[in-house]
């Protein structure tokens, strides 16, 4: 009889085990899944910087630095979302993207307060065009960066309770890093589109 109740033991810890398994792994799927609709709005604001610099180039020639450092914090952008979704579950990675669109958003802020100085430039219909299309962006970018929160949040909840956290530090699941839209006041302050 105690056999039989170890044996029924051992198979509740068995499938129990594979069932919370099963479960870690789906949303760590789902981080990824979430990721991947970020990635999506990302590279089509990514798309849509270099279209902005070249219009605003043409008006604003004392304004090199500016457009160059948009650039170049697009390109650290670019490098640190291809190491996310790489590892979407890294808390690293997500923080290290998270601090390059903070730097990316304050560039896109003065350049865009830099276009409010040169009336010609303010006329443009496509810099209008291209800032529409930006707002626009940057909501669906909020939008799914909260998506992208939620999933992780419900993964950590997993990976940190009891009894899957036995099964977590098993298979040596660590908790997933959320994404802010601003490392620090400043910067939320700093980044407004208005037309």
């Amino acid at each position: 009889m105690a056999l039989w109740i170890a044996i029924s033991v051992l198979i509740f810890v068995v499938v129990w085990g594979v069932f919370a398994y099963n479960r870690l792994i789906a949303s760590r799927n789902r981080i990824a899944n979430a990721h991947g609709q970020i990635d999506v709005q990302l590279r089509r604001r990514y798309d849509l910087i270099p279209n902005l610099v070249e219009t605003a180039r043409k008006y604003m020639q004392h304004e090199r630095e500016t457009l160059e450092a948009v650039t170049l914090a697009r390109a650290r952008a670019i490098s640190a979302n291809d190491a996310l979704r790489a590892q979407p579950a890294s808390a690293a990675a997500a923080g290290a993207l998270a601090h390059a669109e903070g730097v990316l958003g304050l560039g896109l802020g003065r350049l865009l307060a830099l276009t409010e100085s040169y009336p010609e430039l303010k006329a443009d219909e496509t810099l209008r065009d291209l800032r529409e299309e930006l707002t626009s962006t940057e909501n669906r970018v909020a939008f799914t960066r909260q998506a992208f929160n939620d999933e992780v949040l419900a993964y950590n909840d997993s990976v940190q309770s009891f009894p899957s956290l036995i099964v977590a530090k098993f298979f040596s699941f660590e908790g997933a890093g959320m994404l802010k839209s601003t490392e620090n006041a400043e910067q939320r302050d700093t980044v407004r589109i208005s037309l």
